[in-house]
């Protein structure tokens, strides 16, 4: 269904969306307000429970299987990518992004045997990149023809891992980051500030609809891709050093911005049916959005409320997820927060989820060459740490463009489904003690972007879990002296409290010897280590 400006702005006038009707009066219907959301919203049991999802951040960006924004670093003349993409593809004016879509095939891609990896990793929810700020629909979408179904894969990919997700009884979720293709494409728009080939503007810049025949491209506007230009934020003419073009862009297109475009309506309109297409075709269970709070504004508070009130369509109950970035307290009773690789300092009343990576968001081979990954190790540490704070984490398992993931990412997973094999009772279903832990661990901030600057946990660090009466304390590396010390029970202490009758390592058959002392909890641990790390179950009475 090929669209036009006019027609799409004609099928969008009004409101964004219109709420479904929820099914009996007694159930609330939401509306696109912050004061709408925090009212009546409540995290639904089985995102609580769930605790560990993973996702298929994959797009035609993991063609070139260079790491994260490749289509807007290409465009950036002194950049590392643009210099790659030169020597590897061709200058940006003949090679544009778009060229990736052309040559993207999925030849590699089996998504129920990833699925039944990610399940046997512990993922108990599943989540598929429906599009990214390059703007390519990763669905079968009504309204924006530069998607998966008809360019590239020429396959419904989310339709597809939704199917391989619930079929393994996962709940299925989808990661929409489409809010800031209008800013994030203007470098497109630019040319070289130096060398050879000054001023030829880019392919954006150029390529019309009409360019297109006879092509691969035949009938598809790279405008409808590349978002159009945005008024200043296309560098003019003139700009003759790389520092004065990198400055530009920073200034303009390279700030990161959740208002609607000032000259370009349009654009909203066609975020938001896209939006409500993508809901409304694959039911998700959850909808991340890349945003500080949520997208476009008020498009964004309609988007939620429809989704909310979508969910006493499907389910007959709010059962459903939308997560934000960077949320005041209203807004954490109206959405989910997500901290984007980082870390919570503390243990928090409301339900909230972590996104991280073992690698870049984006398939990087260079970093897959130097072992750049994180380890399976530190993957289940910082899910205890997570699950300790009353928070989920979404893992990212990058995808390379051919749809497979490599051998390196496939020993990563298999290593946490040992761990969960012994371990998971501890982690699912499980809620916050009365403290999240103890040890010498700290957070290198409270916020977004600085995972990398966290020092790493050692055996001092516990964090701890409850379920069904029971206390896990789940120790962040083994003691080289064999001894656990569970300082949060010394004598004095609020923790000190109930009667301990046994304590276990998970793993191993018989129970452990222990002492409760003034210094608090003693363990001593076995010769054998069933997993990586250990984790002890403590049962008794009293103690949660």
């Amino acid at each position: 269904m090929k669209l036009n400006r006019r027609h799409l702005l004609a099928t969008a006038t009004g409101a964004a969306f219109v709420a479904p009707v929820a099914q009996a009066a007694a159930k609330p219907v939401f509306k696109g307000s912050w004061e709408s959301l925090a009212e009546s919203y409540q995290t639904p049991d089985w995102f609580r429970d769930a605790k560990l999802g993973i996702w298929a951040h994959w797009g035609p960006q993991c063609v070139p299987e260079w790491g994260d924004w490749y289509g807007r670093q290409m465009y950036q003349q002194g950049n590392p990518y643009y210099e790659h993409h030169v020597k590897t593809y061709g200058h940006p004016a003949q090679f544009g992004f778009m060229q990736f879509i052309g040559q993207w095939k999925v030849d590699q891609w089996d998504p129920d045997r990833l699925i039944g990896l990610y399940k046997a990793a512990g993922a108990k929810y599943f989540v598929s990149l429906a599009n990214h700020h390059d703007n390519f629909d990763m669905f079968d979408s009504k309204y924006q023809d530069w998607n998966a179904t008809k360019l590239g894969p020429k396959r419904d990919v989310v339709g597809t891992w939704a199917k391989a997700a619930r079929a393994q009884g996962l709940k299925f979720g989808v990661s929409n980051h489409g809010a800031h293709a209008w800013h994030w494409w203007q470098t497109a728009f630019g040319y070289d500030a130096e060398g050879p080939v000054r001023g030829l503007r880019y392919d954006a810049y150029r390529l019309k609809k009409e360019d297109g025949k006879g092509k691969w491209w035949d009938g598809y506007d790279p405008q409808e891709l590349y978002v159009g230009p945005q008024g200043d934020m296309v560098p003019p003419d003139g700009i003759t050093t790389l520092k004065d073009m990198q400055t530009y862009h920073d200034n303009h297109s390279g700030q990161w911005l959740e208002t609607v475009p000032p000259h370009d309506p349009y654009f909203v309109k066609k975020w938001a049916l896209r939006q409500q297409d993508l809901v409304d075709k694959y039911q998700p269970d959850l909808v991340y959005f890349d945003d500080t709070t949520l997208p476009l504004e008020q498009a964004g508070l309609d988007a939620t409320a429809y989704y909310y009130n979508s969910s006493y369509k499907w389910h007959g109950k709010l059962d459903v997820v939308v997560t934000g970035k960077k949320l005041n307290d209203q807004q954490r009773k109206g959405i989910t927060e997500d901290i984007e690789r980082g870390y919570s300092d503390r243990l928090r009343p409301i339900p909230w989820q972590t996104c991280t990576c073992i690698g870049n968001w984006h398939y990087d081979r260079p970093l897959y060459e130097r072992n750049g990954y994180k380890t399976a190790k530190e993957v289940i540490q910082r899910l205890a740490d997570v699950v300790a704070k009353n928070g989920n984490m979404l893992l990212s398992i990058p995808v390379r463009g051919n749809g497979s993931i490599d051998e390196k990412e496939e020993k990563i997973l298999a290593e946490m489904a040992a761990w969960m094999a012994v371990n998971g009772e501890a982690i699912f279903a499980t809620r916050p003690w009365d403290i999240f832990g103890e040890g010498p661990f700290s957070p290198p901030s409270e916020g977004h972007m600085d995972e990398n600057k966290a020092k790493p946990f050692s055996h001092e660090d516990i964090r701890f879990t409850t379920k069904a009466g029971a206390l896990y304390a789940l120790v962040q590396d083994w003691p080289e002296n064999g001894f656990v010390q569970v300082y949060a029970m010394a004598e004095g202490s609020p923790q000190r409290k109930g009667t301990i009758g046994k304590v276990e390592l998970l793993g191993h058959a018989e129970p452990l010897k222990f002492e409760l002392g003034m210094d608090g909890l003693s363990v001593r641990l076995p010769d054998a280590k069933p997993t990586f790390t250990p984790v002890l179950k403590i049962t008794g009475s009293g103690l949660v």
